[in-house]
């Protein structure tokens, strides 16, 4: 198996992008990455997208995407995973290069969300719809239901899942890219309006459009495109029961622990050598599940983390340097490429005022629906 890198990324804004259409994003990012690392082909395209069918009513988007670029013949093909979407785009390339199959891949993640008036009920299809979906339950009661686990098993409070969401808007809003740019105090999130108890509005990542884009190539080749290229170390995927009554505990994201075992396997590094993260904080509640099943925290102690500065910038182990879904936004298919994006310009040293000092290791973690699928990658500085 070849090592593999990063040698270049693109993306758009993430917001509500009403002058821009799906391919209009997708072309932005795809042809900035493109752009910065002076290719001008590629043997593969993967991108990541949920359901551009409901939302926008475009299926097939591989060689639609493939055209827009002026590519058409490439090999392209739309993966999907729900919110893991990009992290599984992003690990297809890893496994195409590696592999020896192809030489230049562009990896991306596209979603139009703001078309849609029924953004909720298209999000649910990602939940059990038998048992959940059916019954009338959406995400936020999903995770409304594991942040009350959480709250009784390890006497997590509404005010720990508010520090989360100070944090990431704090960290959001040194980043240009973001759908919010703006601080928010503690008691601007525990006075935000109710969504499902105990999760207020503040807590909840946004509806936003936006495409992110990066190019994968064989390490070996990689002085070719850049003089900084960043190694995927490792890429690991799991599943679990998709419905929470399925599960064992709750308040445990099993999928994500699996995903990261096999990762940290893979690469050769644990949870003490990561310096930065980005995970996925869909909900306040997520990020603090996340980073116990990554074993970046003790079980039953991540509610404490961004309360104590520990996973802020500056902290033990910065997490969300981008802002997280919470404030940088959430175009479901774009979130995994956008996460490893962070990672990549971390360890490059080109995150200005969110720059992790000396940063070598980063990790990211993407997950679809209530964390029935999670995808784990590690990167290394070269």
């Amino acid at each position: 198996m070849r090592d593999v890198a990063i040698v270049a990324a693109g993306m758009t804004r993430f917001g509500e992008l009403w002058d821009a259409s799906l391919r209009d994003l997708f072309a932005e990012a795809a042809t900035e990455a493109l752009k910065n690392a002076k290719a001008d082909h590629l043997d593969a395209l993967f991108v990541g997208n949920m359901s551009a069918g409901q939302f926008v009513g475009q299926e097939h988007l591989g060689p639609l995407l493939a055209d827009e670029l002026g590519m058409a013949g490439v090999a392209a093909a739309r993966v999907e995973s729900a919110c893991a979407s990009g992290g599984v785009a992003l690990r297809s390339a890893f496994i195409e290069v590696a592999s020896g199959a192809s030489d230049v891949v562009l990896a991306a993640g596209v979603e139009k969300m703001t078309d849609s008036t029924e953004v909720t009920e298209v999000l649910a299809t990602a939940s059990d719809q038998e048992l959940e979906a059916y019954h009338g339950i959406t995400f936020p009661g999903l995770y409304a239901m594991i942040a009350r686990a959480h709250m009784e098993r390890w006497g997590t409070t509404e005010e720990d899942l508010s520090w989360v969401s100070v944090k990431n808007h704090k960290h959001g809003a040194l980043n240009p890219k973001a759908q919010f740019r703006s601080a928010v105090s503690l008691d601007d999130v525990m006075r935000s309006s109710p969504v499902a108890e105990p999760l207020r509005l503040l807590h909840c990542s946004p509806v936003s459009d936006g495409a992110a884009a990066v190019l994968v190539v064989p390490l070996a080749d990689a002085k070719r495109y850049t003089d900084r290229p960043v190694r995927i170390a490792a890429s690991g995927l799991a599943t679990g029961p998709m419905a929470l009554a399925s599960r064992k505990d709750i308040a445990f994201l099993d999928a994500v622990e699996a995903s990261a075992r096999r990762a940290y396997k893979m690469a050769g590094h644990g949870p003490a050598d990561i310096n930065v993260a980005e995970v996925h904080d869909c909900f306040a509640i997520a990020e603090i599940c996340a980073i116990e099943a990554l074993g970046l925290v003790e079980r039953g102690t991540g509610n404490a983390a961004a309360r104590k500065g520990d996973t802020a910038l500056g902290g033990r182990l910065p997490v969300n340097t981008s802002g997280g879904l919470k404030a940088k936004g959430h175009p479901v298919g774009a979130t995994g490429i956008a996460q490893a994006i962070e990672i990549f310009e971390q360890l490059r040293g080109e995150a200005g005022a969110r720059q992790v000092a000396d940063a070598r290791v980063g990790l990211t973690q993407n997950m679809g629906g209530s964390g029935a699928s999670s995808v784990v990658h590690i990167f290394e500085r070269v």
